[in-house]
């Protein structure tokens, strides 16, 4: 059973349709990629199937179930977590705060899963009384991905988590990443750094105006002469 999927997910703003039958699936304790060019519909399709985007036709269901018309709110409260790629902090909140807020639907004890968090991200353990907007840009990822992590979601989505980062930090943030999903959880990114990010896709796809243009796990696409070419530079 697919555990996440979108299927001919057509809408857009407006009168506009941005996807054009659009369908992308994610699967438990995988890393699935969105690559594609500016203006493909790699954002858009993400905020389709968190509810933020309504859509004219088409469906999204978590587990078997059609939440195609749930608010955001009670996607969260079904499993799903997005982290948006700008404002995904409260910066002038701790670090701490930041992730107390992001266990605001937990009834239970959250101490447990904020130090889980630290133990992930060693390098905001020092910081946890630092008010967010006084990180590094790569450490207020962190803080977005970990907040996001506190609901204990079954489904991740990242819009674009490394930009504007180093290498080296986006390095360490993909190895994060492959570490969440190796605990079941199903991982959903969106990336303009296409290739390093297929690098650790269990499956990629590829949007091209809205449309899907090529679907594959991370190695092949790779591998494939015509996505290297047209969008990976060569």
């Amino acid at each position: 059973m697919t555990f996440l999927s979108g299927n001919s997910m057509t809408g857009g703003y407006g009168a506009v349709d941005i996807l054009r039958s659009c369908s992308i699936t994610a699967q438990k304790g995988q890393v699935t990629v969105i690559v594609g060019p500016n203006g493909a519909g790699k954002s858009t399709a993400m905020k389709a199937l968190f509810g933020m985007l309504p859509i004219r036709s088409g469906s999204v269901r978590l587990e078997d179930e059609d939440i195609t018309s749930l608010s955001p709110q009670r996607r969260v409260e079904r499993g799903m977590s997005f982290v948006p790629q700008v404002n995904n902090v409260f910066p002038s909140m701790t670090v701490q705060e930041n992730l107390e807020m992001g266990g605001y639907l937990r009834k239970d004890d959250i101490r447990g899963t904020i130090e889980e968090i630290f133990e992930l991200f060693p390098a905001l353990k020092p910081k946890r009384r630092q008010v967010a907007g006084e990180l590094s840009g790569g450490q207020r990822q962190q803080v977005a991905v970990g907040r996001a992590l506190m609901t204990q979601p079954k489904v991740l989505m990242l819009d674009e988590p490394t930009a504007g980062v180093s290498p080296i930090v986006m390095d360490e943030l993909f190895d994060r990443i492959i570490e969440v999903a190796r605990t079941g959880i199903a991982i959903l990114m969106v990336e303009q750094n296409a290739k390093p990010a297929l690098e650790i896709a269990d499956v990629g796809y590829v949007l091209v105006q809205g449309e899907n243009k090529f679907t594959d796990t991370g190695a092949a696409l790779l591998a494939n002469d015509e996505v290297r070419m047209t969008f990976l530079g060569g």
